[in-house]
């Protein structure tokens, strides 16, 4: 029986392709930097570290996998973790997939990714994009926008601050765009993808493209929490951010990802990926969606507890 290898399958992402393949009848792996982490499939998915440090033994956890899932990324610099290190570790990820023999690649990037970008999120991804073409495996390149779904962070987090304060602030005029993909759809399509031997890069854009503005609304109504939405300056709203992570105990959002939001880098022309419209989802979890702050940190930090309890 076939190998499908998945970074990160106790994660977020990870773990709805993780379930796609089982209910298909595959078997399952992982690698994963959180091997303690509480597994939800139980025996079904076995466990491994990266081993970074360790080309030989990375080769030898993918070997006889016939498609390797990565997920693997951070979302900003720390001091734990940083860009570089995530472009430098999927690098080799890549070359002893290579050595490994493994048959093809499902590779989670971003929209617009672009070498030039000061961005380092875009600028890695696209190095990344252009890395894994040019070794001659076997790819398929998926580029999401902003996810949604039950261990979300950015829409929930919006809905935590529409359920506790009466005004909420968009950065400048909150016209760029968002085309939110439910996390399952991606999961879908990156199965699809991965029994394919067809070269490609695809934008995987959910259904509906909201303003940023429209999206606070839309969160805001579907929890029936309708608030006052004002502009502020980027400084001020990235400094009313920041105030809010050291509250938590995070990092709310960053000034890449609120420059990567005002030059419109979650938005493409290409046609929908994916089917399920966040309108709808946002209405079916009103009750619960918001109710509990997201963090990304605890995730990083505690790597034993399942990330919907983070």
């Amino acid at each position: 029986m076939s190998i499908h290898m998945v970074t990160g399958a106790f994660g977020y992402s990870g773990k709805y392709i993780a379930a796609r393949l089982l209910k298909m009848g595959a078997t399952v792996r992982t690698l994963t930097d959180s091997v303690g982490r509480k597994n939800p499939f139980g025996d079904k998915v076995a466990a491994g570290p990266f081993h970074f440090e360790d080309h030989r033994k990375m080769v030898s956890a993918l070997a006889g996998a016939e498609v390797l899932y990565n997920t693997y990324w951070v979302r900003f610099n720390h001091d734990d973790f940083t860009h570089s290190e995530a472009v430098d570790n999927t690098l080799k990820l890549f070359a002893a997939a290579q050595d490994a023999g493994v048959g093809r690649v499902v590779h989670i990037s971003i929209t617009n990714p672009s070498e030039d970008s000061e961005l380092e999120y875009f600028s890695g991804k696209a190095r990344l994009e252009r890395e894994l073409i040019a070794s001659g495996l076997s790819y398929s390149i998926l580029r999401p926008t902003v996810l949604f779904g039950k261990e979300d962070i950015l829409v929930n987090n919006i809905a935590w601050v529409l359920r506790r304060s009466p005004v909420f602030g968009v950065f400048g005029d909150g016209s760029y765009k968002l085309q939110p993909i439910f996390v399952d759809d991606l999961a879908e399509l990156a199965v699809r993808e991965g029994c394919s031997r067809e070269n490609r890069v695809i934008d995987a854009i959910g259904p509906e493209t909201f303003t940023f503005r429209e999206l606070v609304r839309t969160v805001g109504e579907g929890i029936g929490k309708r608030r006052l939405i004002i502009s502020v300056s980027p400084g001020l709203g990235y400094l009313a951010t920041s105030l809010m992570g050291k509250i938590v105990g995070d990092v709310f959002l960053t000034r890449e990802e609120i420059s990567g939001l005002m030059q419109n880098l979650l938005c493409t022309d290409s046609q929908p990926a994916g089917k399920t419209k966040l309108t709808e989802w946002v209405r079916q979890h009103a009750n619960e969606l918001g109710v509990r702050y997201a963090s990304e940190l605890a995730r990083r930090r505690n790597r034993e507890e399942a990330y919907e309890n983070l």
